[in-house]
């Protein structure tokens, strides 16, 4: 988002903020902001995005509603929608709120993950769009339609409902068809090894509160499979055009 806010509006100025220092100094290097802050120069801004895990958002919302200026707009880019609206919906400065989700991204994260374009052509979810004060709207939209997307507009509730399902679909067809196989061939059917074709997403999915990885992790550990360290798991991604088969599949 910032990168799209920097390309299309070169006077912008970027600021940053994160509880690890680290992130804020890879973003700076790679041009992501322009400076770092504080939760106190919030006052200050124009346009708050906030990116963080859903959990953290229902907490960090309503502070970021306390300290901005009345002329202010928030937009969270979280997963989740009807949580989020449920922790602002009687607070004061709910109008300075748009709740996004735009349905865009790789399984990748971290700064390093940006890239600009990521947007074109791809579609953002605004629910409960009448609660936004109009002007804060009209600011967003013509944001968002600067960066190529396509503006859909849902209830909250229903958003939340159909995105579980088609987000999270492969992962768990995926996890079933393995779980099935094992449970129905465990006494015939134990291969030394399991390999996972990638699925976008996979390693970042956390539904229902937790990780797809470590619900796997947990199911094969169960039947007696040893699991490599979850942290070693991105550096065992593998090209399949590395191991001889003729096409670029992770």
């Amino acid at each position: 988002m910032a990168l799209e806010i920097k390309h299309k509006n070169p006077q912008a100025v970027c600021y940053g903020i994160s509880r690890q220092d680290e992130t804020l100094d890879r973003a700076l290097a790679l041009g992501l902001i322009d400076h770092k802050a504080v939760w106190e120069d919030l006052p200050q801004a124009d346009l708050v995005f906030l990116s963080i895990p859903v959990d953290a958002s229902v907490n960090a919302l309503p502070r970021i509603l306390d300290l901005i200026p009345d002329q202010s707009l928030v937009v969270d880019a979280g997963s989740t929608k009807q949580a989020l609206c449920t922790a602002v919906a009687q607070h004061p400065k709910r109008r300075n709120y748009l709740a996004a989700h735009p349905i865009a991204g790789t399984e990748f994260s971290g700064p390093e993950a940006a890239f600009l374009g990521l947007f074109d052509q791809k579609t953002m979810i605004v629910c409960e769009v009448e609660k936004t004060a109009f002007k804060l709207q009209e600011k967003a939209m013509s944001l968002f339609t600067s960066w190529g997307m396509r503006i859909r507009y849902m209830d909250a509730a229903a958003h939340d409902k159909h995105i579980a399902y088609v987000s999270h679909l492969s992962h768990i067809s995926s996890f079933m068809l393995g779980k099935t196989v094992i449970e129905k061939e465990k006494n015939e059917f134990k291969p030394d090894v399991f390999v996972f074709e990638n699925v976008p997403g996979l390693l970042s999915a956390y539904p229902g509160g937790a990780f797809v990885t470590e619900r796997i992790y947990k199911a094969f550990d169960k039947i007696g499979y040893a699991i490599r360290n979850p942290e070693l798991l991105k550096k065992s991604v593998y090209s399949a055009s590395d191991l001889g088969v003729p096409q670029k599949r992770n």
